[in-house]
């Protein structure tokens, strides 16, 4: 009977046996092997991407180090995706049993990878195709176990010891090019060093990205900085979207990547110096953010994908918490939220970004606030979206204007209009202008009818409408375009007066906190606000202001105008230069129009602005007698046919 010690080594022995007959299959098939993942992958390419796929050369270097030459891939009837002269990597020989890849030592030498577009034809367009097995599939995604599985395949193709030298990474779309070519990038003892040449069509550059890199563990601190003096300028976008961009430096920092629970978690954070934006979208000038960072947590379930309310976003000064959340267990709901802990409000101001808010530039604030926005929508119930903005403010109070002073609303000023950046003919906003009238002059048919189709609550509202607001975002998400305005008198006052008619982001913010202010500051009474409104708003082919606007059409004063005459304007206000095809060619108001006037006659009787025992309404149809009536195409009716007959007839008689 064997002692307890010679099985243990009988067990030993066997084991040793069985490594040693596994090495020597391993040496014996991994040529088969290799060979056959290469014949596998080279099918897929030409079945599923009509992709011609060649590696020249491939054989193993010891145990697990596999040598490489040549390796292309080509679509059919386009340009080389890529092309390596050179690769030599170590791989996991337990793991590519199964058919993972998990790669060990990397080494590229001599090559480029390209994605190119001339016309229509792209390169890379058989890449972009999804997958007929997913777009046939029902069942939901499940996010965490998607992202986690993608996140696992591709840090284990990167290597934990890497040097490539001379590998470009080359584009073209249609003569937009831009060239990284990566002269030497070394990760050795998870330090990662790098040395890379940027050449576009418009700007060459020295680039360096060094850190701290672990891909097993799920780790990284990296950070990307321009050698040459200057800052880094972002390749091709800059002619693809007429984007000038730059910053000095990006640190990317990966502290976490963990799945429990059913849970995927990534922490983190990433920073960012002088970043400057130039577009014609954003504003009319560069917009510059100094210092800003972002802490983030990012949470992937089996049906939503979030950033945590944990996270914090920091600009200058400004610190908030942001939590966004796409969800889809049952509808599709988008949801956002943002908190802004209590904060001095001169801090606010200063911090804002360089050339985003000009208008803001040397105002003084005291006092502090905190701040709370709900945005939530609901992709199949659009109707029940959720919007509630929320300043809580202590001792806020406005010490010093900047560009803006709002104040010159209650004096005498010159309105300029400036239209596609041209500016207008001076219009004085006071008695001293004869065409200059007082809200207690203007017919109060007028405001009426004004306020109706402009903004029914002006004097109730504090600059905003949220109901408007909601009806607004919602038309914008589901036409993905700014397809609808939500905006008040208020809103229009600031524009005219203190911004330009341009559609930028910055013109849009500048207007909703000056907005803000001018309302909840008590600067200017609602009647003054209304009386300017007024008298600066642009109604017609250079007409500024009721007092040439009843001239121009009615060759009256604004006190004397009819109901008809005042609904007639009220009604071009959006579109002034337009009132022409308001008639018909015989000058009588076209049908759509008349069914207008019918339809916003209706709405003021039911809103308690007329009776129906009131005749003044029912007076004769617009007719336009002032200068205004030349710009109308009026056809002159053909008599001529009419006489010819007339005189036959008297002729036969």
């Amino acid at each position: 009977m064997k002692t307890r010690r010679q099985k243990i080594i009988l067990v030993a022995k066997i084991l040793v046996a069985f490594l040693f007959v596994t090495i020597i299959g391993l040496f014996s098939f991994r040529e088969m092997l290799l060979q056959q993942i290469i014949t596998k992958t080279a099918n897929k390419m030409e079945v599923d991407y009509n992709s011609h796929f060649v590696v020249k050369k491939a054989a193993f270097e010891g145990l697990s180090c596999i040598n490489l030459t040549d390796i292309t891939l080509v679509p059919k009837n386009a340009d080389t995706l890529f092309n390596i002269q050179r690769m030599r990597t170590s791989v996991n020989i337990w793991r590519l049993f199964v058919g993972d890849v998990q790669l060990g030592t990397l080494e590229i030498k001599n090559g480029y990878v390209q994605l190119t577009k001339k016309g229509k034809v792209k390169n890379f367009a058989a890449f972009l195709k999804r997958n007929k097995d997913e777009e046939q599939s029902s069942d939901k995604r499940d996010y965490a176990a998607f992202a986690y599985r993608i996140i696992s395949k591709v840090l284990h193709l990167i290597p934990t010891d890497m040097e490539v030298e001379n590998l470009k990474f080359k584009l073209d779309d249609n003569g937009k090019r831009a060239t990284i070519d990566i002269k030497k990038l070394v990760l050795a003892n998870k330090e990662l060093e790098t040395s890379i040449h940027v050449k576009t069509n418009t700007f060459a550059q020295r680039w360096k990205i060094k850190g701290f890199a672990d891909p097993r563990n799920k780790k990284a601190d990296i950070r990307f900085f321009n050698i040459d003096t200057g800052a880094i300028k972002v390749p091709y976008f800059d002619e693809r979207y007429n984007l000038i961009s730059s910053f000095d430096s990006i640190r990317l920092n990966i502290e976490n990547i963990d799945k429990s629970g059913g849970e995927l978690h990534i922490d983190g954070f990433t920073s960012i110096a002088n970043l400057k934006i130039n577009h014609a979208k954003i504003a009319r000038k560069d917009v510059l953010i100094k210092n800003a960072r972002f802490d983030y947590r990012l949470l992937l379930g089996s049906d939503f994908v979030s950033v945590d309310s944990s996270s914090t976003v920091q600009f200058n000064r400004i610190k908030l918490h942001p939590y966004l959340a796409y969800e889809t267990e049952e509808d599709t709901i988008y949801r956002l939220k943002v908190n802004i802990p209590k904060m001095k409000a001169q801090d606010f101001i200063t911090s804002l970004p360089d050339g985003l808010f000009t208008n803001f530039q040397g105002m003084e604030a005291k006092g502090t606030f905190d701040y709370n926005l709900d945005f939530k929508y609901n992709k199949n119930k659009a109707n029940d979206l959720v919007f509630n903005s929320n300043l809580k403010k202590e001792n806020l109070k406005i010490t010093k204007y900047g560009e803006a002073n709002l104040t010159k609303l209650n004096s005498e000023f010159i309105y300029r209009a400036i239209i596609n950046g041209v500016m207008q003919r001076p219009v004085l906003v006071g008695t001293a202008n004869v065409n200059y009238t007082p809200l207690d002059q203007i017919s109060p048919y007028l405001q009426k009818c004004v306020l109706t189709t402009e903004d029914p609550s002006f004097f109730s509202h504090h600059g905003f409408i949220n109901e408007a607001f909601k009806q607004s975002i919602a038309k914008n998400i589901r036409t993905r375009k700014f397809a609808r305005g939500a905006s008040t008198i208020s809103m229009q006052l600031i524009k005219n007066v203190f911004l330009t008619r341009e559609k930028t982001l910055s013109r849009k913010l500048e207007e909703i906190l000056l907005v803000y202010i001018l309302e909840n500051n008590r600067i200017v009474s609602k009647e003054r606000m209304l009386e300017v409104y007024f008298n600066i708003i642009e109604w017609g082919p250079n007409v500024y202001g009721i007092g040439e606007a009843a001239q121009f059409y009615f060759q009256k004063t604004p006190a004397d105008l009819t109901f008809n005459e005042c609904l007639y304007l009220a009604r071009i206000i959006p579109s002034p230069k337009k009132f022409m095809y308001q008639f018909n060619d015989e000058g009588n108001l076209r049908e759509s129009a008349v069914k207008q006037v019918s339809f916003l006659t209706d709405l003021m009787i039911r809103r308690g602005l007329l009776t129906i025992d009131d005749t003044i309404f029912k007076s004769q149809a617009t007719i336009l007698t002032g200068p205004a009536k030349s710009l109308l195409r009026i056809k002159v009716k053909d008599t001529t046919a009419v006489d010819s007959l007339a005189v036959k007839e008297e002729f036969e008689f």
